[in-house]
């Protein structure tokens, strides 16, 4: 079973399944033949209430004209009942002509793909019955397997490509400030996202969350937050309302990832940033006097209660100051070498001594070194959770 795992592992992945299926079995076949008991093969794929012959291999014989079996034909009856058949042409519920313009005897059959593909195989005659089926009863599992990874690998690439259509492709335009933005996930989804959302030509909306867990269901809950917090913008909904929306959504929500940290705020070309925090990790602000402020005024995360209330916070941008909003993938990131008993984080400190060293340049620049810095301390160890920062700084004229 490990051999034929491990053949099936090394396909190449074929442009679409009916080819990875025929090459893991011909590859089986090729390899494999004196210990599996079998010489030749035919695939099956299901088209309707028939299974038409796709391909044959590898030295089984060739037929040139199109062959369509019912499925209600015997011998793939009991295939798809017991998931392997195993039947010589003499038996009586086997289409005679049928085999014999095939070339067989003896053969299995094994169902894959759940009932779209059936494979056929040539057995060697002699061949004891529960080995051969045994055989293919690996070779079966592996097929599957492979069948089942490449439709989760595929379910992820267009989860990823979702994710990525709403991450912001540039940069935000406000008069006066520079603004920047990076999502890492840990899987190729994740639970992290940052928005930027125009209010008006003089008011730019803000957004980071994070949604408890990772991979797909953290992902799509990412999703909802948000469309949701467009719509809710979009219909001129005050901040406050909008969190309390948003909150029951999720709170309703039948994922598994219902809690979400968010911090939101609207920035106004003169500095003035109201803003709701809604159990995110405190973003800071880091003023050019080199005095920081944490920026904590809103409630709780999203999701557990229904009716949460949420208070506005204020914080007012000048020139030379910089804000630092990130999620707790950052700050929680473990030193490279650490137990798991006596683990270091890189912590907030940490972030707000990168801030300070990279004060004065572009927000582009600042998150870079963020990430390094991050990145560094991790020993470039794989993450343990994704990671968003968003920076906005004020250049002094």
């Amino acid at each position: 079973m490990h051999r034929v795992q491990e053949i099936v592992d090394e396909i190449g992945r074929g442009d679409e399944e009916t080819v990875t299926v025929h090459l893991a079995a011909d590859q089986i076949i090729t390899r494999l033949r004196s210990e599996l008991g079998i010489w030749g093969g035919r695939l099956y794929e299901r088209e309707g209430d028939d299974y038409l012959l796709r391909a044959t291999f590898p030295d089984a014989r060739e037929v040139r004209r199109e062959i369509r079996i019912p499925r209600t034909y015997a011998p793939i009856e009991l295939c798809l009942m017991r998931g392997s058949v195993y039947m010589t042409a003499d038996d009586p519920r086997v289409d005679r002509e049928l085999e014999a313009a095939l070339g067989v005897k003896e053969f299995a059959a094994v169902e894959v793909g759940n009932e779209r593909y059936i494979l056929g195989f040539d057995v060697e005659p002699g061949s004891d019955r529960d080995d051969v089926l045994f055989s293919l009863g690996a070779v079966r599992h592996s097929i599957n397997q492979r069948i089942h990874r490449e439709h989760v690998d595929e379910m992820f690439r267009q989860a990823r490509q979702i994710q990525l259509s709403i991450l912001p492709r540039e940069s935000p335009k406000l008069e006066n400030f520079d603004i920047a933005g990076r999502s890492d996930s840990l899987e190729s989804v994740g639970g992290d996202l940052y928005d930027y959302i125009p209010i008006s030509d003089k008011i730019l909306g803000l957004a980071i969350a994070d949604a408890s867990g990772h991979g797909l269901p953290a992902a799509l809950q990412v999703r909802d937050i948000y469309v949701g917090l467009r719509m809710g913008l979009s219909r001129d909904y005050k901040i406050v309302r909008t969190l309390q929306r948003l909150n029951s959504i999720i709170h309703g929500s039948t994922l598994t990832s219902r809690f979400v940290s968010m911090f939101y705020g609207e920035l106004e070309r003169n500095g003035v940033l109201i803003y709701i925090n809604a159990g995110h990790p405190p973003p800071f602000k880091l003023a050019a006097d080199g005095k920081v402020s944490y920026l904590t005024e809103g409630g709780a995360v999203l999701g557990p209660l229904p009716d949460t209330t949420y208070d506005r916070g204020y914080c007012q941008i000048r020139p030379g100051d910089m804000l630092v909003v990130y999620t707790d993938g950052i700050t929680e990131t473990p030193e490279a070498g650490a137990s798991f008993l006596d683990q270091s984080e890189f912590g907030v400190e940490r972030l707000l001594e990168v801030a300070r060293a990279n004060q004065g340049r572009s927000a582009k620049e600042v998150v870079a070194a963020i990430f390094d810095r991050v990145e560094e301390w991790s020993g470039g160890d794989k993450a343990n959770d994704d990671r968003t920062v968003v920076v906005v700084t004020y250049p002094p004229s």
